[in-house]
């Protein structure tokens, strides 16, 4: 089953390279482990632009999706067995990126 990992942060500070170099021995023993299917960092929320086109027109708007403290700052796209490997995963995640991790599968 895949799973969306969302990294949230209070800020759209870029990782450190502490942070970065983490992040890369992660991704590379998940791909090794044949977890990893995708991710990417995300552009802070100030680039954000949101369209609207449940009614007549389409409405198109600068800015994040709603005003928050926390923003998803980037994400992984896994393939794991279960939801318990999916919160492993997760959880090792956070720690190299020194961020909260949101787990979600996919439907």
């Amino acid at each position: 089953m895949q799973y969306l990992l969302n990294v949230i942060h209070d800020s759209a500070e870029n990782a450190t390279e502490a942070e970065q170099a983490a992040i890369v021995v992660f991704n590379k023993q998940m791909q090794a482990d044949g977890y990893w299917v995708f991710a990417g960092g995300l552009g802070v929320t100030d680039n954000a632009t949101v369209v609207d086109n449940r009614g007549e027109e389409p409405l198109v708007t600068d800015g994040p999706f709603v005003e928050s403290k926390e923003y998803v700052v980037g994400f992984w796209i896994i393939e794991a067995p279960d939801f318990d490997v999916a919160l492993k995963l997760a959880t090792d995640g956070s720690k190299a990126c020194h961020r909260k991790v949101e787990v979600r599968p996919f439907l």
